[in-house]
């Protein structure tokens, strides 16, 4: 495992998360790019590095956010465990599988949070079905975004590597 991967993925996910919120319309547009910074380390890295994603995004999150501090910590952090033992029992390869991974941990990340209140509160929070969806739905879109450019990266480094070698240091033959 990476710790410092790990950690600048976080910091990356907590700085594009605080900064992208303001610009959100009215608060109808929720999305939760921490989460896709977990479930990007969890399964890039395994399930340990998820751990370690989720509580430091997760308290990160919390203290930024001004609600109860640990809420957050604890659902991301079991979401990130759970991705990362997914991501390790299966194969991932393809960005769009990645994305389902995403769309189920964005779900169960939001159950677990309402689950939570409900005994912080004794009694259950009631459930916006649509602003559920919403967020599914964004937060797919952004690890989408995130899995293609990390699958394409590579490539585009070694062509610009090999276009900048000296045509004289090239075999042409």
């Amino acid at each position: 495992m990476k710790v410092a991967a790990v950690l600048l993925t976080v910091l990356i996910a907590v700085v594009l998360q605080v900064t992208l919120a303001r610009y959100t319309v009215g608060g109808r547009w929720v999305f939760d790019l921490v989460l896709v910074g977990v479930v990007f380390a969890s399964l890039q890295w395994g399930a340990v590095a998820g751990l370690l994603a989720g509580t430091m995004g997760g308290l990160l999150q919390d203290v930024l956010s001004g609600g109860v501090v640990g809420v957050g910590g604890l659902a991301k952090t079991i979401v990130g465990f759970a991705t990362g033992g997914v991501g390790a029992q299966f194969v991932l390869v393809r960005p769009q599988a990645r994305v389902i991974i995403v769309v189920v941990a964005t779900v169960v990340h939001r159950l677990i949070i309402l689950a939570t209140y409900a005994l912080i509160d004794q009694r259950w929070p009631g459930v916006s079905w649509t602003g559920m969806l919403w967020e599914t739905g964004l937060n797919s879109l952004a690890a989408l975004v995130v899995f293609q450019a990390t699958n394409a990266l590579p490539g585009v480094i070694a062509r610009q590597r090999v276009s900048r070698r000296s045509s004289l240091s090239r075999r042409q033959w």
